[in-house]
């Protein structure tokens, strides 16, 4: 049996109402200009969470090549995806904001709001130094730009990939088994109550919120860890009231941040531990499947307020599907990294903005 690891982030599900529209916005805003796939397909292993109903959807899973993770954009194609009855809320439970990896914040900052973006306030430091900013995307999605230390790869571009999430929690402590320890996000870099200046931007108002922020391992696994870089959760707690969970009353798939996604190899070793801990996978593909022309075997499972998590484990990625030219990972050893020439051969599909 493989032995179990995280490998990082491999891309947060992102629900549009125009898939190609807002991966040009994407491309625009934060360079994910390399598709993995595109693809229009049934979503037939999902109807736990699409009201029992197979619903069809377009896919773009993109990526920024100085490392992060991806956007999986989504876009329903039988039914027109549904908005929140009400604003998300920095109160709310679900995830709340993705982080977008920079190395200058003040130059990001004037780029964000040279494309477009909803600015929401100047950037500040949070409580472990760091300096970030959020703003909002031509659909409502929250996102924090923040510097970071941990890249793949430089180039000219102010942004990297996705660096983690911020997801609000009814109790940290109830919700840091599933993403410490079995996320292995173990570093905890934060943990502190207090009412806090840069969660006004977000409207966190005069509220105290209990905020920990936790760090996935430098040493990276798998054969994308390194482009994927080192990964962090910010869990959000607080009393205010009323705290709305993200996607109530609505579908997976529908508008806004759908599910986290993490790289993992040895899934069924994965299942068992968590099977042992009373966590039960809610959906798995068992078996290889197919999108588009990539391959592997996905599972959701959920942590305590309902929030979606992904995991997959990748089996084959298409290099340059013009010409038919794959790279096949079922055979390697699955821990170890690629060369990181290999992993820049993905940049040979890259779309421009």
């Amino acid at each position: 049996m493989n032995k179990a690891t995280i490998n990082g982030i491999q891309q947060v599900g992102i629900g549009v109402k125009d898939a190609n529209q807002a991966w040009a916005w994407y491309r625009k805003a934060f360079k994910m200009d390399v598709p993995i796939f595109q693809d229009s397909a049934e979503a037939k292993l999902m109807t736990r969470y699409t009201s029992g109903k197979v619903e069809s959807r377009h896919a773009i899973l993109a990526l920024n090549m100085q490392g992060g993770g991806g956007f999986e954009i989504w876009q329903y194609t039988s039914k027109v995806p549904e908005a929140s009855k009400e604003e998300l809320a920095w109160f709310d439970l679900g995830i709340l904001a993705v982080k977008i990896r920079c190395r200058d914040i003040h130059k990001t900052y004037e780029h964000l709001k040279a494309v477009g973006a909803t600015m929401l306030g100047e950037p500040a430091k949070n409580p472990v130094g760091d300096w970030h900013f959020y703003v909002k995307d031509p659909y409502g999605n929250t996102f924090e730009l923040i510097e970071n230390g941990s890249w793949f790869s430089k180039n000219k571009d102010l942004t990297g990939g996705v660096a983690g999430v911020v997801v609000g929690v009814t109790s940290v402590d109830e919700a840091l088994p599933v993403y410490q320890e079995h996320l292995q996000q173990r570093e905890m870099r934060c943990d502190e109550t207090a009412v806090w200046e840069d969660f006004k931007q977000v409207g966190g108002k005069d509220a105290k919120f209990r905020r920990v922020i936790l760090q996935g391992s430098s040493d990276f696994t798998g054969a994308f860890g390194k482009l994927f870089c080192q990964t962090q959760v910010e869990l959000i707690e607080t009393t205010n009231q009323p705290r709305n969970r993200a996607f109530e009353n609505r579908n997976w798939g529908d508008l806004g941040f759908i599910h986290v996604c993490f790289d993992v190899n040895g899934m069924t070793a994965i299942k068992e531990k968590l099977a042992n801990e009373g966590i039960e996978l809610t959906v798995d593909s068992e078996n290889e499947f197919d999108m588009g022309k990539a391959a592997g075997r996905f599972s959701y499972l959920e942590d305590p307020d309902g929030t979606l998590i992904e995991m997959v484990e990748t089996f084959k990625v298409p290099i340059m599907e013009k010409l038919g030219w794959y790279l096949n990972l079922s055979d390697r050893k699955k821990q170890s990294n690629l060369p990181n020439f290999v992993v820049k051969l993905l940049s040979l599909n890259r779309v421009k903005a």
